[in-house]
């Protein structure tokens, strides 16, 4: 079975897309919408994080828990926040190594915005069946595109409910 490397869901979202832009371009707050993600340690955590950012991810799922380390890849305000996992680790992410990349795209659609997650396996290195072993164990079963699917649409419909129920500006 080939490998799916990306996969991406969108929402639309009765804000702006620069409303939008501002909540996920703050690593520290990702935990409010993410099944896995708990927040960050970010050098600034109430800012939108600039390309370049380096940012410590704590996650969980079920009774596991892990540290990432991220990069900001890509910050333009209203239109496309990035980061790419590049180390992984429990307690400290010592384990280096392309791991993931999570992008953002916000396109504006009338007085909302379609918003779009998409998660890119950059695990590249990795021959199929060790990808797919790993994946297995690591998800109950499945494969982490198909793993990534639920939780991007978990974390857009969070997202979405928070936005929307925010006062407006």
């Amino acid at each position: 079975m080939a490998r799916t490397f990306t996969v991406s869901r969108t929402v639309l979202i009765q804000v702006p897309p620069e409303q939008a832009y501002e909540a996920i371009s703050r690593p520290a707050q990702m935990g409010r919408w993410s099944p896995e993600n708990l927040g960050a340690t970010v050098p600034e955590p109430d800012e939108s994080a600039p390309v370049g950012t380096t940012f410590e991810g704590r996650n969980k799922r079920g009774v596991f828990r892990w540290v990432t380390r991220c990069t900001v890849t890509a910050a333009d305000p209203g239109r496309r926040f990035a980061f790419r996992v590049h180390a992984i680790g429990l307690g400290r992410p010592r384990l280096r190594g392309p791991i993931a990349t999570w992008e953002y795209r916000f396109e504006r659609d009338g007085a909302g915005t379609r918003v779009t997650e998409t998660w890119t396996d950059d695990r590249r290195s990795w021959p199929d069946l060790v990808a797919h072993a790993f994946d297995r164990v690591a998800t109950g079963g499945r494969t982490f595109a198909d793993f990534q699917v639920g939780n991007i649409d978990r974390t857009l419909r969070k997202l979405k409910r928070e936005l929307e129920a925010a006062p407006r500006p």
